[in-house]
């Protein structure tokens, strides 16, 4: 029943989830590279099947053993060239954390900047990730958009920087603490 439920989210199916959970199916199982149930139906950008995994209880902060979470997996998917907003506010108002670290310190921010998807950077930087994180090679997200030219998202990153009180030269000001950014698109046409 578990290879039926793993087959089930990466589908997307969310009614045939909701029968093997039914059915006794368990939600906190995990693949032999650690990867939970619920981390393949985030990795595919099925936001039915997450919701219904998180509603049979799957625990949305379980972590693999090289840092992954639903979350990050939701961030950017390499396959797909994209990540899943609409995943990762279901996983969020569940309680899932934004800036858990995979391995060499990479955050979810610096997953998607570095994929260049700036509706997931966007809602990431509205909602409370940490902007001026670094990875353990001293590297931000920003740094990461900015190898790859990706406009929008540098763009965001450095209007969220800025915001911060981040000069060009890369200080602080003293008003780091007190300024909480809120981002505007203003490069990108609205989606239809």
């Amino acid at each position: 029943m578990s290879q039926e439920l793993f087959a089930a989210a990466r589908a997307g199916d969310a009614a045939r989830i909701k029968g093997l959970v039914e059915a006794g199916a368990d939600v906190h199982g995990a693949d032999e590279q650690g990867e939970t149930v619920l981390m393949h139906a985030a990795q595919q950008g099925h936001a039915a099947a997450v919701e219904a995994l998180i509603a049979a209880g799957a625990n949305v902060n379980a972590v693999t053993p090289q840092g992954w979470t639903a979350l990050a997996r939701a961030a950017y998917n390499g396959d797909a060239g994209r990540g899943y907003v609409e995943v990762i506010e279901a996983l969020h108002r569940a309680g899932a954390a934004l800036d858990v670290r995979i391995f060499f310190g990479i955050t979810p921010l610096m997953l998607a900047a570095g994929g260049g998807d700036a509706a997931v950077v966007e809602w990431l930087i509205n909602n409370g990730a940490d902007v001026l994180a670094s990875n353990e090679g001293g590297r931000t997200a920003r740094m990461m958009a900015n190898d790859k030219f990706y406009v929008d998202v540098i763009n965001l990153l450095n209007e969220a920087e800025h915001q911060l009180g981040v000069t060009e030269e890369g200080s602080c000001s003293s008003t780091r603490s007190v300024v909480k950014p809120h981002v505007v698109n203003l490069m990108k046409p609205a989606a239809h």
